[in-house]
């Protein structure tokens, strides 16, 4: 049986802190970019192995790295002169019973379909170079999958929690209507590339965003300035309407630019994203596996992106920690903030934990031992149900950034 502990939250909650801070990197951002390639190429690695083993056979996609490449940006439209640069690690089984498995034809595959389906102006056999440093793995960690009983592959510890605040709601909200296709066809110039940082304090928040524009889409300075505020009046309404706690909103674009400096007075890249020639990214430089970082909340070390789904704990307990939280948030009434702990030990059973701590903050005057056995039974139900889980990482349902 795991070992489950409940206490109450020790500091204060989320909304009743002063200052918070919290990022999003978005879709098209470098180190995003590497998160989202490497799950894909896991997905279609579990895929694949099933299809020739019968069973996920081990791997773990989780040391890519993105090269930036060159680029020239121009008014009206530049051009890329070098490709980004794709460095696939870290294991991965090549041969199963004889069988050879095309590993890197798999990854190099998944990577460019990736690219194509969510990056409009990039053209992966042009503006991408694959290189594949996948490797067999160790035979100890091999072994892993051939038992009866798969067991955890690390020792290692992750954090969820619930509900997301109205700061990370806005985050998300911010940078997802920016990728919005139904915004984009209005202001075709935003790239992929956006980053955002909120900064609350008391009930007044402020957003800088970083977004790429796309030159094509820019003839002259003045249009550049003038579809920057244009998006800004669109975005800042449509935040507004979802905000009730806070009182304010401050929304500010590419803080960097300055009117008069050509093209160093402006963001500008060819294909909507930084890793054209700005900036390169890493698997696990981007956000938890809830889509925001936030600097006031405890977070784990892992990188799930691209762990396998069936034993690598640093993938499954990351993202079952905030699955568990979610539920107790929504099932258990007086709990209004919670934080779940999940710590494995190496060689024992993925469901059966080091430790499950739960810490709470409850409504009213309501007690820790109130609503003790009914966090336990649903923390409990979660572990027990661990094969769905696991499933659901295995065909990519999950999304980890």
């Amino acid at each position: 049986m795991p070992n489950i502990q409940l206490s109450g939250l020790p500091h204060l909650s989320i909304a009743q802190q002063p200052v918070e801070l919290v990022e999003r990197k978005g879709l098209g951002h470098p180190d995003s970019m590497c998160d989202a390639i490497m799950e894909a190429i896991s997905v279609a690695l579990c895929r694949a192995y099933r299809d020739i083993a019968g069973r996920v056979l081990h791997h773990n996609i989780d040391k890519g790295l993105l090269v930036a490449g060159q680029s020239e940006p121009a008014l009206g439209g530049g051009r890329v002169l070098a490709p980004m640069r794709l460095i696939i690690g870290d294991r991965a089984t090549t041969e199963f019973e004889g069988h050879r498995i095309p590993v890197g034809e798999i990854a190099e595959t998944t990577a460019q379909q990736w690219l194509a389906t969510h990056l409009r102006f990039v053209q992966p056999s042009h503006h991408l170079i694959c290189q594949n440093e996948l490797r067999p793995g160790s035979p100890e960690l091999t072994d892993i999958f051939a038992r009866a009983r798969i067991s955890a592959n690390d020792t290692s510890a992750a954090v969820g929690y619930a509900p997301l605040s109205e700061t990370e709601q806005c985050v998300l909200a911010a940078e997802h209507r920016l990728n919005d296709p139904a915004l984009k066809a209005i202001f075709p110039e935003i790239g992929e590339d956006i980053k955002v940082m909120a900064y609350r304090q008391g009930r007044r928040l402020t957003l800088t965003i970083a977004l790429a524009f796309v030159d094509r889409f820019i003839p002259h300075e003045h249009a550049y300035f003038d579809r920057k505020m244009a998006i800004r009046d669109a975005l800042h309404p449509f935040l507004t309407a979802q905000l009730h706690a806070i009182d304010h909103l401050d929304l500010e674009i590419n803080t960097l630019d300055e009117p008069g400096r050509g093209l160093g007075g402006m963001y500008l890249t060819v294909l909507g994203t930084s890793a054209e020639g700005g900036d390169g990214g890493q698997v696990g430089r981007g956000n938890r596996v809830n889509g925001v970082i936030s600097l006031n909340r405890p977070a784990g070390n892992e990188a799930a992106a691209g762990k396998n789904p069936v034993s690598h704990v640093g993938k499954i307990y990351s993202l079952l920690s905030h699955q568990i939280a979610h539920h107790l948030y929504t099932l258990v009434d007086p709990v209004e903030e919670v934080y779940v702990w999940l710590c494995s030990q190496i060689g024992a059973p993925v469901e059966e934990p080091w430790v499950a701590a739960v810490q709470v903050w409850l409504a009213g005057s309501v007690e820790v031992a109130d609503v003790e056995r009914v966090i336990k039974d649903i923390v409990q139900a979660e572990l027990s149900d661990l094969p769905t889980f696991t499933e659901q990482l295995i065909c990519g349902a999950l999304p980890v950034c």
